[in-house]
């Protein structure tokens, strides 16, 4: 196993994390506090708890995960589609790494940057309402599988994807609608 190569896919990813990190950190921030000020004054007026916890409380977890889904995929799928888009893919290929340790690289950086956002998301919530995380390691189990598992479904979307467009059709047809058929059912 080629661990310098791993951690130079990893370091250089996550660099690019680091050089757009306003961009990175900015909308989820701003979005949670959307969800808080729309959600929680449309629907929090009416709904005051659930099974004893606030509307508001009971929201963040929904919260997280859907900005971990969603932001493992686009980061994968950007991360690998944008070096073969420059043809600078052909640098990777051509390092003495395997198709798994170059894999390795890629979605450990995409979860990662997830997982970061998702911290600032439990720290972004905690503002507008009180958040209590009663099984810690469950919930981190749960947060590393999830970006995991779709940092991976990204990357397979990197892989196929002919253009800019293609990296969101998976997304758009599939996962904003499953998001809104779920939440269906929770209002109900």
């Amino acid at each position: 196993m080629n661990w310098y190569g791993i951690k130079a896919i990893y370091i250089h990813e996550m660099e690019r994390f680091r050089r757009t990190l306003f961009q990175s950190l900015a909308s989820p921030i701003i979005t949670t506090s959307l969800y808080f000020v729309v959600f929680g004054s449309a629907i929090g007026s009416r709904i005051t708890e659930i099974d004893g916890i606030n509307y508001g409380s009971y929201i963040v977890p929904g919260m997280i995960m859907l900005t971990i889904l969603t932001q493992s995929i686009s980061n994968a799928s950007f991360a690998f589609y944008f070096p073969r888009f420059t043809n600078t893919i052909y640098e990777i290929l051509a390092a003495p790494l395997s198709s798994f340790e170059i894999v390795l690289g890629f979605v450990g950086a995409a979860a990662s940057k997830s997982l970061i956002i998702g911290c600032v998301i439990i720290l972004t919530a905690n503002f507008f309402v009180d958040v209590r995380i009663d099984h810690p390691l469950l919930m981190m189990f749960f947060l590393i599988l999830t970006s995991i598992t779709f940092a991976l479904f990204g990357f397979i979307i990197g892989m196929y994807a002919e253009g800019f467009e293609g990296l969101q059709i998976i997304p758009i047809l599939i996962i904003t609608p499953l998001v809104f058929f779920r939440r269906k059912f929770l209002l109900y």
